[in-house]
């Protein structure tokens, strides 16, 4: 009968491009060489009556050699439920499904037959099939394409660099802040105390020679030195241009990358490449962060490269124009940008990921930081020429939400205008009484009588004070009060001053509320809200083409069944939003949802957005509020809800 570790040495051996050593096999099941010779001498036993043999070849490894393919296959056939049983839980939803294949692709030497993965999986052929749409799209990202061969099966080719990268991203857990690996069968390339040891040596190098790594940089480079080792002993090797070689090679990371690997060689018995060294210098390179004890204002000049500084500059006015948030004054976050970025100017270079553990609580909490960290990696894209995924986009959004932070708390009082047609008596009393009621946290710049607000610069102003209805558009709110202000009129601005939404009906039309509808894809309610937008002549044609063009650089389902899309550019001339809630949750991308709320920011919009993305990022943070909304029949119940939420 077959042990569990019997299984995985059979599954290695079947798998593996040549032999396996014993060092290898004890790795995979995690037990010492005594344990694991013992355990190829009684498989070896067991196989011998089935078509089977395991050849123990001297200081090199083990190959299974099959006799009789027949007898093996019946074998194999017959103990298909233990073969199944190599994952301690049996994929069930399409995302752990698509996640298993790719690990299997990954890790696999030799083509895999779409059979035996749907018989791993309990799932019938065409379902196997369907996932590998999927699957093909994620590989794609990477650069790695599915290679397909009748009576073969399938196979992920690939730059060697580019699987490491993706290996890295599927094998190891994401969100953990520790170096522990995923729990996951053979899909651990490396027990615990391996990494460990990897963990000691890179420590001691990078505390010798004064470079100071964050945590996440640690993990990032701990996983690669270990993907590394591991892949070196199934021969598969990073290859380098020269020109790329030598550039590195006169980096003093070099040195240091150097003597992480002789220490990790001696440690594992392994030889590493001049290639695998100069990759790891890439990533001390790409990570390394200054030593903040040392940093004076020689180092950060020393640091701060000119041309670093204009792209910045160019990506902060970028931001301007889109989201009408001038950070261009901010001194703290130019340096705190060029600091992240003079580094990670080499990721670009090398194509290298970086995880971002905080990412999707980034993209949750910070909606307005995370479109604002959007707009400056398109504009880093333009002036680089390299992609920037949505990790580096994540950490660009953390220095500019600090910023978004610190404006607030220098803006110092908000600033009004009091606009009146009854006369200068009665604009004086609306003057005083706000200047009473609210005291230093309101200053009331002046009044103007309507005919004239056109000719009043409104740029330095917060909002609009009026006892008349305004129908103009104008680029700040207008709050209407009645001419003897009343507490109904106080309440309104004292919301405003608690920068609360002004009026969430500003935002919402009946018209382009679209609720408990019934399509079954991303794409079905895309095309159906472009069509109404378009309808109602809201929109430019190109609206849909700029929305999924947003989606390519980072998804816009934020989670808890929320998602928010919109153009990567304004394709309007009003602001407003639109909603659109499903009788049944979707796929989109990789996360479900049933709640979509379309932002339409106008053209050159000078308004203070910064309340909508607030009210928005509340609304993803809650579930029961989402969960209510979904549930909403009409716009006035929809409303109510929200109304009474805010």
């Amino acid at each position: 009968m077959l042990n569990d570790r019997m299984r995985m040495i059979l599954r290695e051996l079947m798998t593996v491009n040549g032999l396996a050593t014993g060092a290898y096999l004890a790795n995979v099941n995690q037990v010492t060489s005594r344990t694991t010779r013992e355990d190829i001498k009684n498989l070896d036993s067991i196989l011998a009556d089935h078509g089977a043999r395991i050849h123990s070849f001297r200081g090199k490894g083990y190959k299974l050699e099959i006799l009789d393919n027949q007898k093996f296959v019946k074998y194999l056939q017959a103990n298909i439920e233990e073969k199944a049983t190599y994952d301690k839980d049996i994929p069930t939803s399409p995302e752990e499904r698509i996640s298993y294949i790719i690990k299997r692709l990954l890790l696999s030497e030799t083509f895999l037959k779409l059979e035996d993965l749907a018989d791993e999986m309990y799932i019938s052929k065409s379902t196997i099939q369907n996932d590998l749409k999927d699957v093909k799209q994620r590989l794609e990202k990477y650069d790695i394409h599915i290679e397909s061969r009748p009576n073969y099966g399938v196979k992920a080719v690939g730059n060697e660099l580019k699987l490491r990268f993706c290996i890295a991203e599927y094998l190891f857990d994401r969100n953990s802040r520790s170096t522990e690996l995923i729990s996951d069968f053979s899909f651990s390339p490396l027990p615990k105390e391996d990494l460990d040891k990897i963990q000691e040596i890179i420590m001691r190098q990078i505390k010798e020679t004064n470079i100071t790594l964050s945590d996440v940089a640690l993990n990032n480079l701990l996983i690669h030195i270990g993907i590394a080792y591991e892949r070196i002993k199934t021969g598969n090797h990073v290859t380098l241009f020269k020109s790329e070689m030598k550039e590195i090679m006169q980096q003093s990371e070099y040195k240091v990358a150097k003597r992480i690997v002789d220490e990790v060689e001696v440690a594992f018995q392994v030889t590493f490449p001049q290639d695998e060294t100069a990759y790891i210098a890439i990533h001390l390179l790409g990570t390394k962060i200054l030593n903040q004890s040392s940093v004076g204002e020689k180092v950060v000049e020393q640091v701060m490269d000119e041309k670093i500084i204009e792209m910045i500059m160019f990506a902060l006015d970028k931001i301007k124009i889109e989201l009408n948030l001038d950070l261009k004054n901010d001194k703290e976050l130019i340096i705190a940008l060029s600091l992240h970025l003079k580094p990670a100017i080499n990721r670009y270079k090398f194509g290298m990921n970086i995880r971002n553990p905080m990412l999707e609580a980034i993209k949750k909490n910070y909606p307005l930081a995370f479109e604002a960290g959007i707009v400056a990696g398109l504009a880093i894209e333009k002036q680089t020429g390299t992609k920037m995924n949505e990790n580096e986009v994540g950490y660009l959004a953390l220095h500019l939400g600090a910023a978004i932070e610190r404006q607030k708390l220098k803006s110092g009082p908000k600033r009004c205008i009091i606009v009146c047609a009854s006369g200068l008596g009665t604009a004086q009393l609306i003057y005083y009484k706000l200047r009473k009621q609210f005291g230093e946290i309101l200053d009331v710049v002046g009044t103007t009588e309507y005919y004239n607000l056109k000719q009043y610069n409104l740029s330095d102003i917060d909002f609009i004070v009026s006892s008349i209805p305004i129908q103009a558009e104008l680029p700040v709110p207008v709050v209407e009060i009645n001419a003897i202000l009343g507490e109904n009129d106080l309440v309104k601005i004292e919301k405003l001053l608690a920068d609360q939404t002004l009026e969430v009906e500003q935002y919402f039309r009946p018209e382009l509320m679209f609720l408990g509808e019934d399509f079954t894809s991303k794409e079905a309610v895309l095309e159906f809200l472009q069509e109404k937008l378009v309808e109602m002549e809201l929109v430019e044609p190109t609206f849909l083409e700029a929305v999924y063009e947003r989606e390519k650089v980072a998804p816009t389902a934020f989670g808890n069944l929320v998602a928010l899309p919109h153009p990567i550019t304004p394709k309007s001339y009003q602001t407003f939003l639109t909603i659109c809630t499903l009788k049944k949750p979707i796929q989109w991308n990789e996360k479900l949802v049933q709640f979509i709320c379309i932002i339409n920011v106008k053209k050159n919009s000078q308004e203070d957005l910064q309340s909508m993305y607030e009210l928005l990022g509340k609304i993803i943070d809650s579930s029961s509020i989402v969960q209510k909304l979904i549930k909403s029949k009409d716009y006035h119940e929809f409303m109510r809800i929200l109304v009474g939420y805010n």
